[in-house]
């Protein structure tokens, strides 16, 4: 998550389904949940999550050697798990960055003849902030929560429709760059898809979901009265999935990730979603932010949660989630 700065004392801190893994029977309204049959593994989302925030990345800092080697390990899980290039390459060479800095773009066309000229996206950041200069010990931002575990987050997503192909529109895949220099990667990439006329539905940004929060709903979602996309969702898993969270409001969230380029750019509904609450995690952007503090049990359960949702959002005849005016 981009830099937060707080008006308080220091607070630690975007085909046909396969039967075996979504049902085929039509749910007798539109608002019951689909019966999802596919299981996130555990031990998938662990090792995943566990290379993306090792030392061997050195935090994963935009324009390193560390962020590189993410770039790498990304491109290949694309390509074992079946999504295309949404361009020539995996890679998207941001236009605002002083040296080559990559966002990683996969696609999985849509099944519908006419919906998959839709879009949505899916995202998290893959970037962090690196090493930290002149300190002894534990130099390594690993930023395991943020936002590597966003970063698992979809990724697994991805497996998830590459092997059901239960999604009907199109979906964008991005793991963005430079998000903590400034939504560098996110700002880059959408002047592109303007040029193309690129036909945006909604976005889900991810952001910051390592460890669960002691609430009653298992995460929030930022500008939460800007658009119906909570309503929709708690409709689509039958669970209270979102809720309102008071301080996301209170420090703005909505405009600090990359989901805000997309709103910026198309004015679609396009939000993260977090269960990093401002209380449940103190090492934001410090070098605690470790694997082994990751809740993988809670990350999986995340995961498994939101696919009857992100299956909808990828299905539904017309576009359910609209804007709030």
């Amino acid at each position: 998550m981009k830099k937060l700065y707080f008006l308080v004392p220091v607070v630690f801190l975007a085909c046909k389904s396969n039967p075996s893994a979504v049902s085929t029977k039509e749910p007798a309204s539109a608002s019951r949940p689909i019966e999802i049959t596919y299981q996130v593994k555990e031990k998938e989302v662990s090792d995943f999550l566990k290379y993306l925030s090792s030392d061997e990345l050195e935090g994963r800092e935009t324009g390193t050697k560390g962020i590189e080697k993410a770039a790498v390990f990304l491109e290949n899980f694309f390509k074992k798990n079946d999504v295309k290039p949404y361009f020539a390459s995996y890679r998207d060479t941001l236009t605002n960055f002083k040296s080559p800095a990559y966002n990683i773009v996969g696609v999985l066309e849509g099944t519908d003849p006419v919906l998959k000229k839709e879009f949505v996206v899916l995202s998290a950041h893959y970037d962090h902030i690196g090493l930290e200069k002149n300190k002894q010990g534990d130099a390594i931002n690993n930023g395991a929560n943020d936002d590597a575990s966003g970063v698992t987050a979809v990724a697994e997503m991805a497996k998830y429709f590459s092997e059901t192909k239960s999604n009907k529109r199109s979906i964008l895949f991005v793991f963005f760059a430079g998000e903590e220099k400034g939504l560098l990667g996110s700002k880059s990439l959408v002047q592109k898809l303007k040029k193309q006329d690129f036909n945006l539905y909604a976005q889900l940004n991810i952001e910051m979901i390592g460890v669960p929060m002691k609430r009653d709903y298992l995460a929030y979602i930022t500008g939460f009265d800007k658009s119906n996309m909570a309503e929709k969702i708690n409709e689509y898993t039958g669970k209270k999935t979102i809720g309102f969270l008071p301080k996301e409001a209170e420090y703005k969230l909505f405009y600090r990730s990359d989901n805000y380029s997309f709103f910026e750019a198309f004015g679609k509904p396009c939000q993260s979603i977090s269960t990093f609450d401002f209380e449940n995690f103190e090492f934001y952007h410090h070098v605690s932010d470790e694997f082994k503090l990751m809740d993988i049990p809670h990350m999986t359960t995340f995961i498994q949660e939101f696919l009857p949702a992100v299956t909808k959002i990828a299905s539904t005849p017309t576009e359910e989630i609209t804007m709030n005016k």
